[in-house]
């Protein structure tokens, strides 16, 4: 008996079926059965359903006689299933990577439930995937398992049958089926939620539903009227058990709402038809209304209208909304334009005035926190120039990482034009504002952000996939506007000056934000290791893959959860997604702690004791902490031809190479990862990209822009620099190291 059934009903979806049954048979909880029922299609749904049961025994096919619907299609799944739970998809849905591993960790956990409840995305024709809007009612505090009354607010969740799971012994004595028709989830989701004695929740996307590009012209058929149907055969269900008629108000609400949201979606009842829809809506809320119950102010209107059955006034009502809306929408789109022509005002007004010689204002990836080489430089500033005042330009939800010491400048702002026109000194590792007009006697500083392993600039003119339409001709615009470029080494200074071509002054003083490995200490470490969770005595491992331009989603390239079952227990993964990915890499477990929207990259490789990346420029940056470094490069082809590297990675690794999951498995278990081939690789990769990051790079960057100190200090040498160990596999520092570290400044409590 296989733990898991889940059923799939196939009527014209041969496009993605192939995609939604690959997402069953590839879960890494193997045990399931997955059940396919030709719903008599069309299409060549049939011939893939034999294909799939020929290659892999859990796949059981059936073929319907005549078509039945999807309530139909999912009754001849459930009829043939022998797993303890029903699992629902649609043809077009997709189930997500460990989807049906954490529902049975979930089950077991809360003592295998009748109904267990999951979160979705709906994703569109662009693949695009948002989540539920009442995913908070999936929150897994509190006591598990329990009953609906517990935890009302299930019944606002979506009414489908693919974002539950279904105890099959359950359903069967509760005779459940799904009814024919449209909207047939209505009569099967509400009975079981009503009736189950125990339910459980699980606060992670579990299924991709597919949603199909709307017709853009209205509806031509009376299908939806069969929604009528449905709710009778939910309140005839309450009448049958009057231990569940306390719901009744609850599913009135419920009811309606539907109701007028079918209504006033224009694009799903045929004009004609939306009258009697109406009328019919009026009749079902005088039947099923009960009395005495309070209906919540915001749906006060929507309720009277239906209950009044008042089509022209709901129609005039309707068109009054959205004259309102167009009409706000308008006056909005004015403010903004007089507040936009005020602000350009001001700036011209600005820029007529004279400069600020002890003001800086500082931004970094888009007005993100204080990061980087930026967060660097502006925190050398107030040690080495603190006659300097500083600013940094920022979004207000990232405020939070400004340092108090340093003026908060909101984008767009009065307060931000006034800076970006009066301010002698500008530091960025991106471009700043393109309306941007750069005064004579304003020095901007552009710092990069890494080592370049990956095409930059003017490179990308034949890579179309990277570039995104890049405007090269505002590129070039903008490096002209560029006083200071630095620069981490040689390989770096070639490729900048090649690819951004100008008139700068390139400064090869080594990468400013590195300065921290250098000065940081080991109850630094242990500090920052202690507030991210990580347990005593671990192995953390820094996940860090880099965008790829050739896909239009990203996902993982690992199977986290995997490789840390392999593993065993001694390993944590700190999983960080790039800024460009649109969301974590895996959802946050014990030994999985999700770091994406940690405000300092620096401050994660501080606390880790491996890194594992693939063409991410972190691996130059982490070479200076002299820990190991695994290369994860399973696509090395795919991502040459989209985007391209400068030299060969694999020929010249800064530690062991994994062309798969496997392989990087194997390094880590294997201990090869920090076995003496990798370290005699990590030595000769620091020799020729760490040259100059001995932990003064942005003292040496303020000495020469601000205080007109053109000769750098001395570089200490690669032997004399004792990075902070790591917290699992130290060794002693010479004594000398420990003393002059302790004396140096620690920047890590500001950076984080």
């Amino acid at each position: 008996m296989p733990r898991f059934s889940v059923i799939v009903p196939a009527y014209k979806v041969q496009a993605y079926l192939h995609e939604c049954l690959d997402s069953v048979l590839s879960q890494s909880c193997p045990d399931l059965e997955l059940i396919a029922v030709d719903d008599r299609s069309p299409d060549a749904c049939g011939a893939i359903v034999d294909e799939f049961a020929a290659r892999d025994p859990r796949v059981r096919p059936v073929h319907l006689a005549g078509n039945r619907g999807p309530g139909g299609a999912r009754n001849a799944g459930a009829a043939a299933a022998t797993g303890d739970y029903l699992v629902f998809l649609d043809g077009g849905d997709t189930l997500t990577p460990d989807a049906l591993r954490a529902i049975a960790d979930r089950l077991e956990e809360t003592g295998d439930p009748d109904v267990l409840v999951h979160d979705h995305a709906l994703t569109d024709w662009t693949g695009a995937a948002v989540r539920d809007g009442f995913a908070t009612q999936l929150t897994e505090d509190g006591q598990a398992p329990f009953r609906l009354e517990d935890r009302p607010g299930l019944l606002r969740l979506r009414v489908v049958a693919w974002n539950k799971v279904y105890r099959r012994e359950f359903v069967e004595r509760a005779g459940y089926s799904f009814p024919p028709g449209r909207h047939q989830d209505i009569a099967w989701t509400y009975p079981a939620l009503m009736a189950a004695e125990t339910l459980a929740t699980l606060d992670r996307v579990c299924v991709h539903h597919r949603r199909r590009r709307q017709v853009t012209v209205p509806g031509t058929s009376r299908g939806h009227f069969e929604v009528f149907d449905q709710y009778d055969r939910v309140f005839t269900y309450v009448d049958q058990h009057p231990e569940l008629a306390r719901w009744r108000p609850e599913l009135s609400r419920r009811m309606v709402d539907h109701l007028s949201a079918l209504f006033t979606e224009r694009h799903r009842l045929p004009r004609r038809v939306r009258a009697e829809f109406l009328l019919k809506a009026r009749a079902h809320y005088r039947r099923y209304c009960t009395p005495g119950h309070p209906v919540p102010v915001r749906a006060r209107l929507r309720h009277a209208l239906v209950r009044l059955g008042l089509h022209r006034t709901y129609r005039a009502l309707e068109l009054a909304k959205r004259l309102s809306h167009r009409t706000a929408h308008r006056g909005t789109r004015l403010a903004k334009a007089l507040r936009t022509a005020a602000l350009r005002l001001h700036y011209r007004v600005q820029r007529r005035l004279p400069l600020r010689a002890g003001h800086a204002v500082f931004a970094a990836y888009g007005n993100r926190g204080h990061s980087c080489n930026p967060g660097a430089l502006e925190q050398a500033f107030r040690t080495h120039a603190p006659h300097i005042r500083t600013a940094w330009i920022a979004g207000a939800e990232h405020h939070h990482t400004i340092p108090t010491a340093t003026r908060r400048l909101r984008p767009g702002s009065a307060a931000y034009w006034t800076a970006l026109a009066r301010s002698k000194y500008l530091v960025s590792n991106t471009d700043f504002d393109h309306r941007l007009v750069k005064r004579p006697g304003q020095v901007l500083v552009q710092t990069q952000h890494g080592t370049p392993l990956k095409h930059m600039g003017l490179d990308l003119q034949e890579r179309p996939a990277a570039a995104c339409g890049m405007d090269f001709t505002a590129l070039l615009d903008d490096v002209d506007k560029w006083d200071y470029l630095l620069s981490a080494n040689r390989h770096t200074t070639l490729t900048w000056e090649r690819v951004y071509p100008g008139t700068y002054t390139t400064l090869e003083y080594g990468c400013p934000r590195n300065d921290v490995f250098q000065q940081a200490t080991s109850q630094d470490v242990r500090r920052l290791r202690e507030s991210l969770g990580i347990p005593e005595g671990t192995v953390a491992i820094l996940y860090a893959p880099t965008h790829r331009d050739y896909r239009r989603t990203q996902r993982p390239a690992l199977d986290l959860d995997r490789v840390l079952r392999r593993l065993g227990p001694r390993f944590v993964v700190l999983a960080r997604a790039h800024h460009r990915h649109g969301g974590p890499l895996a959802t946050s477990t014990g030994r999985i702690i999700d770091v994406t929207d940690h405000p300092s990259v620096e401050s994660l490789c501080l606390v880790s004791d491996a890194l594992v990346t693939d063409y991410s420029s972190l691996m130059f940056d982490y070479a200076n902490l002299d820990r190991p470094i695994v290369i994860h490069s399973d696509d090395r082809e795919a991502y040459e031809a989209a985007r391209g590297t400068y030299f060969d990675l694999r020929a010249f690794p800064p530690g062991a190479v994994a062309r798969s999951e496997d392989e990087l498995t194997d390094i880590f278990s294997t201990g090869h990862w920090r076995g003496s081939r990798s370290t005699q690789l990590r030595s000769a990769f620091r020799e020729r990209f760490c040259p100059y990051d001995d932990g003064r790079a942005a003292e040496r960057v303020v000495r020469h822009v601000v205080l007109g100190q053109t000769e750098p200090a001395p570089f200490l040498p690669l032997a004399e620099r004792f990075p902070v160990p790591s917290a699992a596999a130290a060794p002693e520092l010479p004594p000398q190291a420990t003393v002059e570290r302790a004396a140096a400044p620690s920047l890590v409590a500001e950076t984080v």
